[in-house]
């Protein structure tokens, strides 16, 4: 059973892991290297905790230690108690959820090992926009997509925003990090997929017509929002595909278009 500890003390040495969780830049270089992410609300807290993340220690506010009485009887790990306003002064925002908690990452899966197991996968170059991240987690898991593989310059994905707007798909959905760009593209290539760059360039044909649902093994590669795939990544695709659209759009936000994409690589257009 977990300790419950009050805590008044927004110095407090023990609140260490949630101190300036707006500062981005000092979020993203502390936690990877400490190991640790932060879960934030209820759902997400429980969603890593099924996925078989170690619990650090949890931060809640007194309303949401009944909600959370199974976690923390279940699990060793610390749970501080505190009002909201000290959570804030730690937090550097307002913890509208009330619950967060600390917790430990696991080794990341080498890409060969991603690719041995599945047949659908998403490739992502360069997307370092947190909430496009987790849209993109959330629409993979949802649509059938077995697993992402990031290039090396992409946002983390257990990243609290990241993670906060995937839902907590980020823990269902398998990933791994490319080596270099583009060049582990072949690795993909050499598993036995067909690596397929969504694009709006006019020159690509239209998604429901490659039919992706129809190849043995596809890689989806999607690039960042605005920026789009780079020529180097559009180069090594065997194959460029777009969303057809109408009314003058010319494209989708990345999250979006991740979501449509996936539907049609993963399930197919009812016949």
């Amino acid at each position: 059973m977990a300790d419950l500890i009050t805590i008044d003390d927004p110095d407090d040495p023990r609140l260490r892991d949630y101190t300036g969780l707006t500062d981005v830049e000092l979020r993203r270089k502390r936690e990877p290297a400490e190991g640790l992410f932060i879960a934030e609300g209820e759902k997400v807290i429980r969603r890593a905790k099924d996925a078989g993340y170690e619990m650090r220690s949890m931060l809640l506010s007194a309303k949401w230690v009944d909600v959370m009485r199974d976690v923390i009887d279940e699990l060793p790990a610390p749970v501080y108690a505190v009002s909201p306003d000290l959570a804030e002064r730690v937090t550097g925002y307002h913890v509208h959820r009330g619950a967060l908690a600390s917790m430990q990452r696991k080794p990341l899966p080498t890409a060969e090992e991603i690719l041995a197991t599945s047949r659908r996968v998403a490739v992502m170059e360069a997307v370092n926009d947190h909430t496009n991240i987790g849209a993109i987690f959330r629409s993979a898991a949802a649509l059938g997509m077995d697993a992402v593989l990031l290039s090396p310059d992409c946002a983390d994905p257990l990243y609290r925003r990241s993670v906060k707007v995937s839902m907590g798909a980020v823990f269902s959905v398998p990933y791994a990090r490319l080596e270099s760009w583009p060049k582990s593209l072949a690795t993909v290539r050499e598993a036995g997929f067909r690596l397929l760059a969504l694009t709006p360039d006019e020159k690509a044909s239209a998604i429901n017509e490659a039919a992706p649902h129809r190849l043995d093994k596809v890689a989806l590669m999607l690039g960042a929002e605005g920026d789009g795939l780079s020529t180097q990544a559009l180069v090594a695709a065997d194959e460029w595909v777009r969303i057809p659209m109408a009314h003058g759009v010319d494209s989708l936000n990345v999250g979006a278009a991740a979501a449509v994409a996936f539907y049609a690589v993963a399930t197919g257009r009812p016949e």
